[in-house]
């Protein structure tokens, strides 16, 4: 029997997104793009929810192309609003808009957004080595840097639980439990 982290599920696209993706180092500035905006959307929701919808977010945001996202206005906002394939939230979807804007900078300031987001790490995944979900911290130092340095630069949905989840999902972290078949593969990565 496949030992996995004790938050999954029976759910079979839950299952398949820790087994693939989740904790996987990730240094593409558009997936790490994407993944920011799609965790933004996830604020008080389930990470499942946004899941069933991930592929609507990518036609619906045109593929996460910021430069697109950075000017997308009022009309654009409104179809947004009537996609039922997204959260219609007019907050996250402004939010998008404003995170496009302030990536584009980050890219030009520090060359990548990887650049900049793995800085918050030193670089380098930090390995935990958590035997139970109690174990798991909401925030972290580094989450609550990223999180105020996003802030100052305009972002919005970008709280430092925000961030840690974030930071978990994208690699920057190492928190399947130590029990999970994915905590050693990953570590390898």
């Amino acid at each position: 029997m496949t030992i996995r982290c004790p938050w999954v599920g029976s759910d079979p696209l839950y299952i398949a997104y820790h087994d693939e993706q989740w904790g996987v180092p990730v240094h593409d500035d558009r997936q790490l793009f994407a993944k920011l905006i799609l965790d933004g959307a996830q604020a008080g929701l389930s990470w499942l929810t946004i899941l069933k919808k991930q592929a609507n977010y990518w036609q619906a945001f045109d593929e996460f192309d910021a430069h697109k996202i950075a000017v997308y206005d009022e009309a654009k906002i409104a179809e947004l609003m009537a996609n039922p394939g997204i959260i219609r939230n007019r907050l996250k979807i402004q939010a998008a808009i404003r995170n496009a804007q302030g990536y584009l900078k980050i890219q030009a300031e520090f060359g990548s957004f990887d650049r900049y987001i793995w800085q918050f790490v030193n670089g380098q995944t930090i390995e935990h080595h958590w035997r139970t979900l109690a174990d798991f911290p909401a925030k972290t130092a580094e989450s609550e840097a990223m999180s105020k340095d996003l802030r100052k630069r305009g972002f919005n949905f970008v709280g430092p639980t925000i961030c840690y989840a974030y930071m978990q999902a994208v690699g920057m972290v190492n928190d399947h439990t130590v029990d999970c078949f994915r905590h050693e593969e990953v570590k390898r990565l």
